[in-house]
């Protein structure tokens, strides 16, 4: 049997890679909401995301944290990689993917940020993603097709997820982010629970919000480049940007 390695000896790579292993949601849903975990639903993305930490996250950096929504269908839920589509894994990350290809424009969005950034290497060796609920969630429409459902999209599910958050945010910072400065994609009801949460349990000194980059794509994205520089910005704030 492989021994389990030190806490004190993993990575930051290795301590995603084993939060995503066991990452697992055991609370009762609303009816007609569906718990969304890649990395139990497909062989591959434990994988698939593991190649991406071990290549990008493979020290002992303190990064600064971004907490986006909840993942969606077509990027972290079928990569494992928050706001990383399959396209943007494979061009823009260089990991091979054989299987269904998909696109997120938020991930268009990301991977444009990154690029001002400086590149994959400088932004991931400085900055880790993840989101508020690390799983996903999905609804089914009138014309029943399933359909992204956010945490907060109801009251209902947000009491029902209320704890398995407050205890990802705690685990998020455990893996080895500074807690001067949380970043918050999303201006609207994820900064207004992020703000609530935090000044409850004092998780970080401060959060500075970002517009989602899906709200970006969806209806700015004629002045993309004003949110990119935004983005940038807030960076250079608190770390070196390229």
């Amino acid at each position: 049997m492989a021994k389990k390695k030190d806490a004190a000896a993993m990575t930051f790579a290795d301590r995603v890679i084993d939060f995503n292993k066991h990452v697992h949601f055991t609370g009762k849903l609303p009816a007609g909401i569906r718990i969304m975990n890649p990395f139990r639903e497909d062989e591959n993305i434990i994988p698939i995301s593991s190649t991406f930490y071990k290549k990008f996250y493979d020290d002992y950096n303190t990064r600064h944290l971004i907490l986006g929504i909840n993942p969606g269908r077509f990027g972290g839920g079928v990569t494992g990689i928050p706001f990383t589509d399959t396209k943007r894994l494979k061009n823009e990350c260089g990991i091979p993917y054989t299987g269904k290809e998909t696109h997120e424009p938020s991930s268009v969005f990301v991977y444009d940020v990154i690029k001002a950034f400086g590149g994959v290497e400088a932004f991931y060796g400085k900055i880790y993603i993840n989101s508020m609920s690390p799983l996903g969630f999905t609804s089914v429409a009138s014309n029943r097709k399933e359909i992204n459902y956010n945490y907060y999209d109801s009251k209902e599910l947000t009491d029902a997820v209320y704890d398995f958050i407050v205890e990802n945010v705690r685990t998020q910072i455990a893996l080895g982010v500074y807690t001067d400065v949380c970043f918050c994609f999303g201006t609207g009801k994820n900064e207004q629970f992020l703000r609530k949460l935090n000044d409850k349990h004092g998780f970080f000194g401060k959060i500075v919000a970002l517009e989602h980059p899906r709200f970006v794509m969806q209806y700015k994205s004629k002045t993309k480049q004003v949110y990119i520089d935004k983005y940038l910005e807030a960076f250079s704030e608190v770390m070196d940007v390229l």
